[in-house]
């Protein structure tokens, strides 16, 4: 077991990516390839869940497009992510806030975590 993750760790490139959990809105960079030409796409939305550890570890983003939901999975060391920002941390007392697909209107609001900063 311990060789296939040290293998793992040699072949698989590791993003250096922001810290996010569930709850929290982020706007993901993604490279898409479309023939022979390529671009990004931003994709903003709550972050449902993460998922596993180490190389096969994922997240769920979840976005409303008009009025319907929709959901994302993206793996955190595929090389196709370009950046993740993060725009709002949410506060949840879940890891992963699978009752958020029934909500809508003002039961869907996440409070938000303030940051103090000490002047």
């Amino acid at each position: 077991m311990d060789f296939i993750q040290e293998l793992q760790k040699e072949l698989v490139e590791i993003n250096n990516l922001p810290a996010f959990s569930s709850g929290d809105t982020i706007t993901v960079s993604y490279k898409i390839k479309e023939g022979n030409k390529e671009r990004t796409q931003q994709y903003q939305g709550v972050v449902l869940q993460r998922k596993g550890s180490g190389t096969s570890e994922t997240f769920t983003v979840r976005k409303m497009s008009g009025n319907v939901g929709v959901e994302r999975i993206f793996p955190v060391n595929s090389p196709f992510i370009e950046g993740i920002v993060v725009n709002k941390k949410g506060y949840v007392r879940r890891a992963r806030i699978f009752y958020f697909r029934e909500r809508t209107g003002k039961s869907a609001r996440i409070r938000e975590k303030r940051a103090f900063v000490k002047a």
